[in-house]
Protein backbone atom coordinates (compact mmCIF):
# COMPACT_ATOMS: atom_id res chain seq x y z
CA UNK A 1 0.00 0.00 0.00
CA UNK A 2 3.14 2.42 0.51
CA UNK A 3 4.23 1.48 -2.55
CA UNK A 4 1.09 2.78 -4.20
CA UNK A 5 1.12 5.74 -2.71
CA UNK A 6 4.40 6.67 -3.31
CA UNK A 7 3.99 6.13 -6.97
CA UNK A 8 0.86 7.40 -7.16
CA UNK A 9 2.86 10.84 -5.00
CA UNK A 10 5.73 10.40 -7.54
CA UNK A 11 3.27 10.36 -10.91
CA UNK A 12 0.97 13.54 -9.81
CA UNK A 13 4.81 15.58 -9.23
CA UNK A 14 5.54 14.24 -12.66
CA UNK A 15 2.19 15.61 -14.45
CA UNK A 16 3.07 18.87 -13.01
CA UNK A 17 6.10 19.72 -14.89
CA UNK A 18 6.67 19.45 -17.95
CA UNK A 19 9.35 19.29 -20.52
CA UNK A 20 8.74 21.49 -23.70
CA UNK A 21 11.19 20.97 -26.79
CA UNK A 22 12.86 23.78 -28.48
CA UNK A 23 13.76 22.94 -32.34
CA UNK A 24 16.04 25.67 -34.13
CA UNK A 25 15.50 26.71 -37.35
CA UNK A 26 16.19 29.45 -39.32
CA UNK A 27 15.67 32.93 -38.77
CA UNK A 28 13.37 35.47 -40.02
CA UNK A 29 15.94 37.73 -41.12
CA UNK A 30 17.81 34.12 -42.90
CA UNK A 31 14.53 33.38 -44.60
CA UNK A 32 14.22 37.10 -46.02
CA UNK A 33 18.11 37.20 -47.01
CA UNK A 34 17.44 33.53 -48.94
CA UNK A 35 14.42 35.13 -50.68
CA UNK A 36 16.38 38.81 -51.88
CA UNK A 37 13.84 40.30 -49.44
CA UNK A 38 16.09 41.86 -46.56
CA UNK A 39 16.79 44.69 -48.20
CA UNK A 40 13.98 46.06 -49.93
CA UNK A 41 11.72 44.52 -46.43
CA UNK A 42 14.34 46.41 -44.15
CA UNK A 43 13.93 49.88 -46.50
CA UNK A 44 10.25 49.87 -46.00
CA UNK A 45 9.87 48.28 -42.82
CA UNK A 46 12.07 50.67 -40.01
CA UNK A 47 13.30 48.43 -37.12
CA UNK A 48 13.36 49.56 -33.65
CA UNK A 49 13.57 47.28 -31.32
CA UNK A 50 13.16 48.92 -27.96
CA UNK A 51 9.07 49.57 -29.90
CA UNK A 52 8.72 46.04 -28.03
CA UNK A 53 8.97 47.21 -24.58
CA UNK A 54 8.25 50.93 -25.17
CA UNK A 55 4.87 50.97 -28.06
CA UNK A 56 4.92 54.90 -27.78
CA UNK A 57 8.24 54.34 -30.19
CA UNK A 58 6.20 52.69 -32.83
CA UNK A 59 7.49 54.10 -36.24
CA UNK A 60 4.13 55.31 -38.07
CA UNK A 61 6.38 53.71 -41.33
CA UNK A 62 6.94 50.02 -39.88
CA UNK A 63 4.34 48.38 -40.58
CA UNK A 64 5.64 44.45 -40.19
CA UNK A 65 4.01 43.34 -37.24
CA UNK A 66 7.02 40.78 -36.40
CA UNK A 67 9.79 42.62 -37.15
CA UNK A 68 11.17 42.69 -33.22
CA UNK A 69 11.38 39.09 -34.11
CA UNK A 70 13.67 39.89 -36.95
CA UNK A 71 15.97 37.22 -35.41
CA UNK A 72 14.43 33.97 -33.27
CA UNK A 73 15.30 31.15 -34.07
CA UNK A 74 14.22 28.89 -31.19
CA UNK A 75 10.72 27.05 -31.82
CA UNK A 76 8.20 24.80 -29.35
CA UNK A 77 5.11 23.32 -30.15
CA UNK A 78 1.84 23.45 -28.16
CA UNK A 79 -1.58 22.04 -29.13
CA UNK A 80 -5.21 24.01 -28.89
CA UNK A 81 -8.50 22.67 -29.09
CA UNK A 82 -10.37 19.12 -28.49
CA UNK A 83 -9.06 17.19 -30.79
CA UNK A 84 -5.79 19.33 -30.72
CA UNK A 85 -4.41 21.26 -33.03
CA UNK A 86 -0.98 21.63 -33.16
CA UNK A 87 1.16 24.56 -33.15
CA UNK A 88 4.92 26.03 -33.50
CA UNK A 89 5.15 29.14 -30.94
CA UNK A 90 7.75 31.44 -30.06
CA UNK A 91 7.59 31.21 -26.08
CA UNK A 92 8.38 34.88 -25.15
CA UNK A 93 10.05 36.19 -21.50
CA UNK A 94 9.04 39.40 -23.21
CA UNK A 95 5.21 39.57 -23.92
CA UNK A 96 2.53 38.26 -22.24
CA UNK A 97 -0.01 36.96 -24.86
CA UNK A 98 -0.87 33.68 -26.11
CA UNK A 99 -1.84 34.06 -30.01
CA UNK A 100 -2.11 31.72 -33.40
CA UNK A 101 -3.32 32.27 -36.79
CA UNK A 102 -7.13 31.22 -37.24
CA UNK A 103 -9.18 30.46 -40.08
CA UNK A 104 -10.43 33.41 -39.85
CA UNK A 105 -8.13 35.21 -40.82
CA UNK A 106 -7.97 36.10 -44.85
CA UNK A 107 -3.97 38.26 -44.44
CA UNK A 108 -1.01 36.51 -47.01
CA UNK A 109 1.13 36.19 -43.86
CA UNK A 110 -1.72 33.19 -42.57
CA UNK A 111 -1.87 31.09 -45.96
CA UNK A 112 1.02 28.89 -45.37
CA UNK A 113 0.71 28.82 -41.38
CA UNK A 114 -1.20 26.41 -39.44
CA UNK A 115 -4.22 28.03 -38.45
CA UNK A 116 -7.00 27.46 -35.72
CA UNK A 117 -10.69 26.20 -36.40
CA UNK A 118 -13.17 26.84 -33.87
CA UNK A 119 -15.31 24.77 -35.57
CA UNK A 120 -13.34 21.33 -35.26
CA UNK A 121 -13.00 21.67 -31.20
CA UNK A 122 -15.74 20.96 -29.20
CA UNK A 123 -14.31 22.41 -26.12
CA UNK A 124 -13.99 26.13 -27.53
CA UNK A 125 -16.20 28.90 -26.39
CA UNK A 126 -16.31 32.59 -28.00
CA UNK A 127 -16.03 35.67 -26.38
CA UNK A 128 -17.52 39.04 -27.70
CA UNK A 129 -14.09 40.35 -26.89
CA UNK A 130 -11.39 41.45 -29.29
CA UNK A 131 -7.74 41.96 -29.36
CA UNK A 132 -4.90 44.32 -30.72
CA UNK A 133 -1.10 43.86 -30.21
CA UNK A 134 1.15 46.34 -31.83
CA UNK A 135 4.45 44.93 -33.15
CA UNK A 136 5.99 48.52 -34.86
CA UNK A 137 2.74 50.59 -36.18
CA UNK A 138 1.25 47.24 -37.55
CA UNK A 139 -0.70 45.09 -35.30
CA UNK A 140 -2.30 41.54 -34.75
CA UNK A 141 -6.28 42.23 -34.33
CA UNK A 142 -8.11 39.17 -33.69
CA UNK A 143 -10.89 37.35 -31.22
CA UNK A 144 -10.21 36.06 -27.51
CA UNK A 145 -11.38 33.20 -26.57
CA UNK A 146 -11.14 29.97 -24.40
CA UNK A 147 -9.92 26.21 -25.26
CA UNK A 148 -8.06 24.03 -23.83
CA UNK A 149 -4.03 24.55 -24.43
CA UNK A 150 -1.78 21.75 -24.40
CA UNK A 151 2.19 22.42 -23.24
CA UNK A 152 4.00 19.51 -22.86
CA UNK A 153 2.05 17.07 -20.29
CA UNK A 154 -0.03 19.88 -18.97
CA UNK A 155 -3.47 20.30 -19.65
CA UNK A 156 -4.50 23.85 -19.18
CA UNK A 157 -8.33 23.91 -19.60
CA UNK A 158 -10.72 27.34 -20.33
CA UNK A 159 -6.96 29.15 -21.46
CA UNK A 160 -8.20 32.89 -23.45
CA UNK A 161 -6.05 33.09 -26.14
CA UNK A 162 -6.19 35.22 -29.02
CA UNK A 163 -6.95 34.19 -32.71
CA UNK A 164 -5.70 36.51 -35.39
CA UNK A 165 -7.77 38.07 -38.18
CA UNK A 166 -5.32 40.55 -39.77
CA UNK A 167 -1.69 40.15 -39.54
CA UNK A 168 -0.36 43.18 -41.73
CA UNK A 169 2.79 42.79 -43.89
CA UNK A 170 4.23 40.32 -45.91
CA UNK A 171 7.27 39.14 -44.07
CA UNK A 172 5.97 36.41 -41.64
CA UNK A 173 4.94 34.18 -44.51
CA UNK A 174 8.75 33.11 -43.77
CA UNK A 175 8.62 33.02 -40.00
CA UNK A 176 8.87 29.41 -38.93
CA UNK A 177 6.77 29.95 -35.95
CA UNK A 178 3.07 30.00 -36.46
CA UNK A 179 2.35 32.18 -33.44
CA UNK A 180 3.56 33.48 -29.96
CA UNK A 181 3.21 32.19 -25.99
CA UNK A 182 3.94 34.89 -23.97
CA UNK A 183 6.01 34.28 -20.44
CA UNK A 184 5.59 37.85 -19.07
CA UNK A 185 3.79 39.43 -16.30
CA UNK A 186 -0.44 39.57 -16.51
CA UNK A 187 0.34 43.55 -16.10
CA UNK A 188 1.27 43.85 -19.97
CA UNK A 189 -0.83 41.41 -21.67
CA UNK A 190 -2.91 43.12 -24.09
CA UNK A 191 -7.13 43.46 -23.38
CA UNK A 192 -6.34 41.92 -19.89
CA UNK A 193 -6.04 38.28 -21.27
CA UNK A 194 -4.78 35.84 -18.64
CA UNK A 195 -0.83 34.59 -20.11
CA UNK A 196 -0.98 30.60 -20.25
CA UNK A 197 1.44 30.17 -16.78
CA UNK A 198 -0.65 32.34 -15.02
CA UNK A 199 -3.58 30.18 -15.63
CA UNK A 200 -1.45 27.08 -15.13
CA UNK A 201 -0.48 28.42 -11.49
CA UNK A 202 -3.78 29.80 -10.56
CA UNK A 203 -5.16 25.89 -11.10
CA UNK A 204 -2.14 24.20 -9.90
CA UNK A 205 -1.05 22.43 -12.98
CA UNK A 206 2.32 23.15 -12.01
CA UNK A 207 4.63 22.30 -8.73
CA UNK A 208 6.29 25.20 -8.61
CA UNK A 209 5.42 28.64 -9.29
CA UNK A 210 8.21 29.20 -11.84
CA UNK A 211 9.60 27.79 -15.28
CA UNK A 212 13.31 27.38 -16.50
CA UNK A 213 14.65 27.78 -20.10
CA UNK A 214 17.75 25.52 -21.51
CA UNK A 215 19.68 26.28 -24.62
CA UNK A 216 21.50 23.66 -25.92
CA UNK A 217 24.60 24.68 -28.03
CA UNK A 218 23.89 22.00 -29.95
CA UNK A 219 22.46 23.24 -33.27
CA UNK A 220 19.45 21.41 -33.96
CA UNK A 221 18.22 19.84 -30.60
CA UNK A 222 18.74 19.72 -26.72
CA UNK A 223 16.99 23.43 -25.82
CA UNK A 224 13.61 23.11 -23.56
CA UNK A 225 11.61 25.41 -21.39
CA UNK A 226 10.28 23.66 -18.75
CA UNK A 227 7.13 24.30 -16.98
CA UNK A 228 7.06 23.70 -13.17
CA UNK A 229 10.42 22.85 -11.88
CA UNK A 230 14.41 23.09 -12.84
CA UNK A 231 16.55 20.39 -14.11
CA UNK A 232 20.00 20.42 -12.22
CA UNK A 233 21.53 18.43 -14.54
CA UNK A 234 21.91 21.06 -17.23
CA UNK A 235 23.69 23.45 -14.92
CA UNK A 236 27.04 23.78 -13.07
CA UNK A 237 27.60 25.22 -9.82
CA UNK A 238 24.91 26.59 -7.39
CA UNK A 239 21.77 29.05 -8.86
CA UNK A 240 22.62 32.58 -8.61
CA UNK A 241 19.25 34.47 -7.64
CA UNK A 242 18.34 37.80 -8.87
CA UNK A 243 15.70 40.08 -7.20
CA UNK A 244 13.33 41.52 -10.09
CA UNK A 245 13.42 45.43 -10.44
CA UNK A 246 9.84 45.47 -12.11
CA UNK A 247 7.18 42.86 -12.52
CA UNK A 248 6.24 43.65 -16.47
CA UNK A 249 8.95 42.14 -18.10
CA UNK A 250 11.61 39.68 -16.37
CA UNK A 251 13.48 43.08 -15.14
CA UNK A 252 16.53 42.99 -13.52
CA UNK A 253 19.23 45.74 -12.36
CA UNK A 254 22.75 45.48 -13.73
CA UNK A 255 25.75 46.47 -11.45
CA UNK A 256 28.30 46.94 -14.49
CA UNK A 257 29.55 45.85 -17.74
CA UNK A 258 32.86 45.11 -18.61
CA UNK A 259 35.57 44.24 -20.97
CA UNK A 260 39.10 43.45 -20.03
CA UNK A 261 38.75 44.82 -16.62
CA UNK A 262 37.10 47.73 -17.91
CA UNK A 263 33.97 49.85 -18.01
CA UNK A 264 32.50 50.09 -21.27
CA UNK A 265 28.28 50.84 -20.17
CA UNK A 266 26.13 50.90 -17.44
CA UNK A 267 28.88 52.35 -14.88
CA UNK A 268 26.07 53.13 -12.22
CA UNK A 269 23.95 50.67 -12.25
CA UNK A 270 21.25 49.99 -15.23
CA UNK A 271 18.40 47.98 -16.23
CA UNK A 272 18.02 44.68 -18.15
CA UNK A 273 15.71 42.81 -19.23
CA UNK A 274 16.10 38.90 -19.67
CA UNK A 275 14.34 37.99 -22.92
CA UNK A 276 13.65 34.46 -24.60
CA UNK A 277 11.99 36.30 -27.16
CA UNK A 278 15.38 38.88 -28.40
CA UNK A 279 18.11 37.13 -30.23
CA UNK A 280 20.46 39.17 -29.78
CA UNK A 281 22.38 41.33 -27.06
CA UNK A 282 20.62 44.75 -27.39
CA UNK A 283 21.54 48.00 -25.20
CA UNK A 284 22.06 52.02 -26.15
CA UNK A 285 24.22 53.14 -29.22
CA UNK A 286 27.35 54.14 -26.81
CA UNK A 287 27.22 50.85 -25.21
CA UNK A 288 26.81 48.83 -28.07
CA UNK A 289 29.45 51.24 -30.12
CA UNK A 290 32.24 50.73 -26.92
CA UNK A 291 31.73 46.91 -27.33
CA UNK A 292 32.05 47.05 -31.04
CA UNK A 293 35.26 49.45 -30.89
CA UNK A 294 36.57 46.94 -28.25
CA UNK A 295 36.27 43.94 -30.46
CA UNK A 296 37.46 46.37 -33.58
CA UNK A 297 33.87 45.98 -35.43
CA UNK A 298 32.66 49.67 -36.21
CA UNK A 299 29.32 48.44 -37.45
CA UNK A 300 27.40 45.21 -35.88
CA UNK A 301 26.80 44.44 -39.42
CA UNK A 302 30.44 44.30 -40.69
CA UNK A 303 31.69 41.11 -41.48
CA UNK A 304 34.52 39.85 -38.94
CA UNK A 305 37.51 36.94 -39.36
CA UNK A 306 36.05 34.14 -37.92
CA UNK A 307 39.32 33.24 -37.13
CA UNK A 308 39.60 35.95 -34.40
CA UNK A 309 37.19 34.86 -32.38
CA UNK A 310 39.26 33.25 -29.81
CA UNK A 311 41.47 35.99 -29.19
CA UNK A 312 38.24 38.35 -28.62
CA UNK A 313 37.18 39.21 -24.74
CA UNK A 314 34.73 38.33 -22.52
CA UNK A 315 31.73 40.96 -22.05
CA UNK A 316 31.06 41.19 -18.49
CA UNK A 317 27.92 41.51 -16.99
CA UNK A 318 28.12 42.02 -13.11
CA UNK A 319 24.53 41.21 -11.60
CA UNK A 320 24.14 41.61 -7.96
CA UNK A 321 27.41 41.61 -7.35
CA UNK A 322 28.38 38.29 -9.56
CA UNK A 323 30.25 38.16 -12.65
CA UNK A 324 28.52 36.33 -15.89
CA UNK A 325 30.51 36.48 -18.84
CA UNK A 326 29.65 36.15 -21.88
CA UNK A 327 32.35 34.64 -24.21
CA UNK A 328 33.56 35.74 -28.21
CA UNK A 329 32.23 32.19 -29.33
CA UNK A 330 28.53 33.41 -27.85
CA UNK A 331 28.74 37.23 -29.31
CA UNK A 332 30.41 36.11 -32.24
CA UNK A 333 27.88 34.72 -34.92
CA UNK A 334 29.04 32.56 -37.79
CA UNK A 335 26.97 32.08 -41.17
CA UNK A 336 27.82 30.16 -43.94
CA UNK A 337 31.01 30.31 -43.11
CA UNK A 338 31.20 34.10 -42.20
CA UNK A 339 31.15 35.73 -39.11
CA UNK A 340 29.38 39.10 -37.79
CA UNK A 341 28.87 40.41 -34.44
CA UNK A 342 25.60 39.53 -32.66
CA UNK A 343 24.75 43.21 -30.87
CA UNK A 344 21.84 45.43 -31.55
CA UNK A 345 21.39 49.15 -30.47
CA UNK A 346 18.15 50.55 -29.06
CA UNK A 347 16.85 53.65 -28.61
CA UNK A 348 15.27 54.48 -25.91
CA UNK A 349 13.30 57.98 -24.34
CA UNK A 350 15.95 59.82 -22.02
CA UNK A 351 13.96 59.70 -19.12
CA UNK A 352 14.09 55.43 -19.38
CA UNK A 353 17.66 55.24 -18.48
CA UNK A 354 20.09 52.77 -19.70
CA UNK A 355 18.20 49.44 -20.53
CA UNK A 356 20.06 46.54 -21.88
CA UNK A 357 17.94 43.34 -23.33
CA UNK A 358 19.82 40.16 -22.71
CA UNK A 359 18.44 37.85 -25.68
CA UNK A 360 19.94 34.25 -26.72
CA UNK A 361 22.91 35.26 -27.19
CA UNK A 362 23.21 35.66 -23.06
CA UNK A 363 20.54 33.20 -22.31
CA UNK A 364 22.64 30.45 -24.34
CA UNK A 365 25.46 30.78 -21.71
CA UNK A 366 23.48 30.04 -18.82
CA UNK A 367 20.36 28.11 -17.14
CA UNK A 368 18.05 30.34 -16.27
CA UNK A 369 14.91 30.22 -13.59
CA UNK A 370 12.26 32.55 -13.89
CA UNK A 371 10.52 32.09 -10.42
CA UNK A 372 6.87 33.88 -10.11
CA UNK A 373 6.41 32.86 -6.89
CA UNK A 374 9.03 35.02 -5.51
CA UNK A 375 9.27 37.69 -8.35
CA UNK A 376 13.07 36.30 -9.02
CA UNK A 377 15.41 35.17 -11.79
CA UNK A 378 17.99 32.53 -11.20
CA UNK A 379 21.33 31.91 -13.02
CA UNK A 380 24.02 29.37 -13.32
CA UNK A 381 26.26 28.63 -15.84
CA UNK A 382 25.08 25.60 -18.35
CA UNK A 383 26.98 22.14 -18.06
Amino acid sequence: MKWLLLLSLVALSQCRMTKVSLKKGKSLRQNLKEHGLLEDFLRKNPYNLASKYFPSLNNEFATEPLSNYMDIEYYGTISIGTPAQEFSVLFDTGSSNLWVPSVYCSSAPCSNHNRFNPADSSTYEATNESLSIQYGSGSMTGLLAYDTVQVGSIVDTKQIFGLSETEPGSAFEYSQFDGILGLAFPSIASSGATPVFDNMMNEGLVSQDLFSVYLSSNEQSGSFVMFGGIDSSYYTGSLNWIPLSAETYWQITLDSITMNGEAIACSGGCQAIIDTGTSLLAGPSTGISNIESAIGVSDGTVRISCSDVSSLPNIVFTINGIEFPVPASAYILEENGYCSAGFESIDLPTSSGELWILGDVFISQYYVVFDRANNQVALASVA
